[in-house]
């Protein structure tokens, strides 16, 4: 479906083209005429097909029609009319680029506020007024408390990648801020993936929601070629090392557990010949953004970040993901895994894979409903000692499956069982009567 068939303003739809946008995706199809029609909206879609343009276009396109119908104090700014939130500055950074992109030729102000920024011009930037905020929901409540912003006349609440906010325990700050939300307004959540934590708060902030799913629940894209590496803990690097360079790989996000693992990673990297750079929780935002802005540039050919920059990172045709440790949360390597193969285009995700991390790659399978082959790179065959302890691993994980399958065999019967003798039991009572 065009872009041109969905009766966008002319002023909104000259900019979507200056983006570059032709034809709209599922998701867009779906849910623009569900938010156009006022519902409350819980949507779920892979990452990288068009979220933002989804929820930003329709909401945008309404604040345009009716600005000729607000008081001059609307029309000032002085009230925000549409608060997104979002998980991680990445992200929020991302999502207010773009919303700038779609209304540069609107009379729409778009602002955001996240931590690690500086409070002060923060303050300023709220007091000088905002149509659209973009915000991560901790740093807005201490605006909130310091009365440096007004939400009382928000008309649309837009959660972007509501699980990973209630995984980092943003719960209790997005109930705050709905309750300073007086008016009534429209909610749209939107994520990759699904959870019975953002069912629930669903059902706390929606009301009578449209349930929107594109694609298969924490699934990922099907032009994202995905392998699993088979390796000692103690030879990642070596292979990472060798897979960047003999493949002559240019970009590759990698994924590290931790911050620590991370710093050593990237220093390590480094002796070996390739350059690489940092993005994690202990550096400021502009070493972020130098860091991202060096990688997308092509003055480093690796970043090696945390899942911090799992939600918010877009980079344009970035062909290759490598998961150095797997995520400790299985809906994480979806959107690890999304940072690839965006917009319809293809990209390659690999797993460096030992046997201590075997447990969440299996959680992994389950979650996507993919078993994956584990590749062994000649080299680097596991130790006889790695070999005993995947053996036990193995034979575990067979003995689980087997209790598991007796369990569900015994519990069949049962219930075939007093199936039965209810059958009997209204057949007497039948005959007596």
């Amino acid at each position: 479906m065009s872009v041109d068939s969905i009766g966008l303003s002319a002023d909104l739809l000259k900019a979507v083209k200056a983006c570059g946008y032709k034809n709209l995706t599922p998701i867009q199809q779906q849910a623009i005429p569900i938010i156009r029609s006022g519902a409350d909206l819980l949507a779920s879609a892979q990452t990288g097909t068009g979220k933002t343009a989804a929820y930003s276009l329709p909401v945008l396109d309404v604040l345009v029609a009716s600005s000729s119908t607000q008081s001059p104090e609307e029309q000032s700014g002085q009230n925000i009319k549409v608060l997104v939130l979002t998980p991680t500055r990445e992200l929020a950074a991302q999502v207010t680029e773009n919303m700038k992109a779609y209304s540069q030729f609107l009379p729409v102000k778009v602002g955001v506020v996240y931590g690690g920024g500086k409070m002060a011009s923060q303050t300023n930037l709220l007091k000088r007024g905002l149509d659209v905020l973009v915000a991560t929901p901790g740093r807005l409540l201490e605006h909130l408390t310091l009365r440096n912003v007004n939400l009382s006349q928000v008309k649309y609440l837009i959660l972007d990648e509501a699980d990973r906010m209630l995984d980092m325990g943003f719960l209790a700050d997005i109930e705050k801020l709905s309750l300073a939300m007086k008016q009534k307004h429209q909610t749209l959540m939107f994520s990759a993936t699904y959870s019975n934590k953002v069912k629930s708060l669903a059902t706390q902030l929606l009301s009578t929601p449209k349930i929107l799913g594109v694609s298969k629940q924490n699934s990922t894209s099907g032009k994202v070629k995905q392998s699993v590496y088979w390796v000692s803990e103690a030879r990642k690097r070596e292979l990472l090392s060798e897979l960047i360079g003999v493949n002559n790989w240019q970009q590759v996000l990698v994924f590290a557990g931790t911050k620590e693992s991370a710093n050593e990673l990237a220093n390590e990297l480094k002796l070996d010949g390739i350059k690489a750079t940092l993005c994690h929780g202990d550096k400021t935002q502009g070493a972020r953004n130098k860091a991202l802005s060096d990688f997308t540039e092509g003055k480093v050919r690796v970043l090696v970040a945390t899942d911090v920059a799992a939600r918010g990172l877009d980079i344009e045709n970035l062909a290759y993901v490598v998961n150095f440790h797997l995520p400790f949360l299985a809906e994480d390597y979806v959107h690890r895994v999304g940072r690839t193969g965006r917009a319809g285009k293809s990209g390659t995700a690999i797993s460096l894979v030992s046997p201590k991390d075997e447990r969440f790659l299996e959680n992994i399978e389950t979650l996507i409903g993919r078993h994956f082959e584990r590749i062994i790179m000649p080299g680097y065959e596991l130790q006889q000692d790695e070999i005993f302890e995947q053996q036990k691993i193995s034979e575990k994980r067979a003995s689980k499956n087997r209790y598991r399958a007796n369990q569900e065999k015994n519990q069949s019967v049962a219930k075939k069982k007093q199936a039965s003798a209810n059958k009997k039991y209204n057949a007497k009572i039948k005959k007596k009567r």
